[in-house]
């Protein structure tokens, strides 16, 4: 059995997180910064905006449940991937959408989709996904982790991260675990 590994950035983790623990063939969703330069952040370092690092979910999945194009479906459903350096009242780098591929197919797969977006016009502004290798991934703090899992009823989980759950539900249910 071969699992791959992808991370995405599409605004606070705890949203997309909690998106992707609902993906059937997603075997671990961990939040964490990556691509940036500062090495081992904390939570507090990221906030700066001064790290380069990027609010991100590493996903490990299985191929044979669900594909790179699905998971990338997903992400560029539940995310604004037009806006720079921002998702609703979150703004900075650290919120920028990006795509951290671990393969060449990966990075492939990333290019086409976004190219037939593009030439659909499905956002009607540009796409400014950043399309990149992964690189300098940490893993978030604990209390950072399965946040709307454990905390639904939080404000901003409410409001923000219970719609996209919800939005995953209602256009991927046949995605849905």
């Amino acid at each position: 059995m071969s699992y791959s590994t992808i991370v995405l950035g599409g605004g606070c983790f705890w949203c997309t997180e909690a998106v992707f623990k609902e993906l059937r063939g997603v075997l671990d969703v961990e939040s964490g910064y990556s691509n940036g330069q500062a090495h081992a952040p904390s939570y507090d370092d990221v906030c700066t905006g001064t790290t380069g690092c990027n609010e991100v979910v590493k996903l490990v999945y299985d191929p044979e449940q669900v594909s790179t194009r699905e998971l990338l479906e997903v992400f560029f459903v539940i995310h604004d991937p037009t806006t720079l350096n921002r998702q609703g009242n979150d703004v900075g780098t650290q919120y920028r959408s990006g795509i951290y591929f671990s393969t060449d197919d990966q990075r492939a797969v990333a290019q086409a989709l976004m190219d037939e977006l593009a030439a659909d016009k499905a956002f009607g502004a540009p796409i400014v996904t950043e399309l990149l290798p992964l690189a300098h991934y940490f893993p978030a703090e604990d209390y950072h982790q399965d946040f709307f899992e454990r905390h639904p009823y939080q404000g901003y989980c409410m409001a923000v991260a219970a719609p996209k759950v919800a939005k995953f539900r209602q256009t991927f249910a046949r995605l849905a675990r």
